[in-house]
């Protein structure tokens, strides 16, 4: 296969954007908590493209795990890169780069990387298949693709709140409006077999929000985000809803988050595809 021409083709629109509200879960990230499935995949020596990469958190741990090799974190939006940048300074990092990309075009030859990773990129990029056939392309004989998207439908929570159920239901409407997919999950394997890979390895993760720490949390970046995110502003504009239902919400998650027994789970599909 031969590099693409190289194109930018926005094909969706990021749903979330980078309001703080959404730097707030992203900058909690890890490659513990968000891509263990790959660790024990990874050796000293390994050059890992890191896709999507936004604030860096990931991406920074993957190169302190990769000592004697190299990480190249791409990301579609510029400005987050610089937070990027400041993250792996801050930890001494020199090992890592960072480029803005669109993964339905890398610019990079083919076998380049022992290790391409992405995590909650699919779920928003227009075309899920090509993506991987790209990643595919940029990574060696023998490397592997490792992906992570999460499952909105799949979400689960106690107790019920009924304003939550309209939460589910907007988002999935606002997100699929903006070309993305937000039930990436459990279509990973299929979309990684339209790709041409034949040696998968598919699991699942999750993330776990249950105690008043992890409730209040959880509920108020959520809360803030319905009102104060782009994923706001495109649910307006979109006429998905109005400011009023986005305050209800809002109120939802928060009656949500103080509840004793509030217990919320994420799922997760992963894939680890040896090319």
């Amino acid at each position: 296969m031969s590099a693409p021409q190289r194109q930018h083709a926005e094909t969706a629109v990021y749903t979330h954007g980078h309001h703080e509200s959404v730097l707030r879960s992203h900058t909690w990230r890890t490659a513990a908590n968000s891509a263990a499935y790959l660790l024990d995949s990874l050796r000293p020596h390994l050059r890992i493209l890191d896709v999507g990469c936004g604030p860096g958190t990931i991406t920074a741990d993957l190169a302190a795990l990769v000592p004697d090799g190299h990480v190249t974190a791409v990301d579609h939006a510029p400005g987050i890169l610089d937070q990027a940048r400041a993250t792996a300074a801050d930890r001494g990092l020199d090992n890592v780069s960072f480029a803005v990309a669109d993964v339905h075009a890398l610019d990079h030859a083919d076998d380049t990387f022992d290790v391409v990773h992405a995590h909650q990129v699919l779920q928003h990029v227009g075309d899920p298949v090509r993506a991987l056939r790209e990643m595919r392309r940029v990574c060696r004989p023998g490397g592997i693709v490792a992906v992570r998207d999460s499952d909105y439908e799949a979400m689960t929570w106690h107790p019920h709140v009924a304003g939550l159920d309209d939460w589910l239901d907007l988002y999935r409407r606002v997100a699929r409006a903006n070309g993305g997919e937000p039930d990436a999950g459990r279509r990973l394997k299929s979309w990684a077999l339209a790709a041409g890979f034949t040696d998968i390895t598919a699991s699942a993760g999750t993330w776990c929000y249950s105690t008043p720490e992890e409730r209040a949390w959880w509920s108020g970046l959520w809360a803030d985000r319905t009102v104060a995110s782009a994923y706001a502003e495109r649910a307006t504009a979109g006429g998905h809803a109005d400011q009023e239902q986005l305050d209800a919400i809002a109120a939802a998650w928060r009656e949500w988050g103080r509840a004793e027994d509030g217990w919320f789970t994420v799922l997760h599909g992963e894939l680890l595809c040896r090319v």
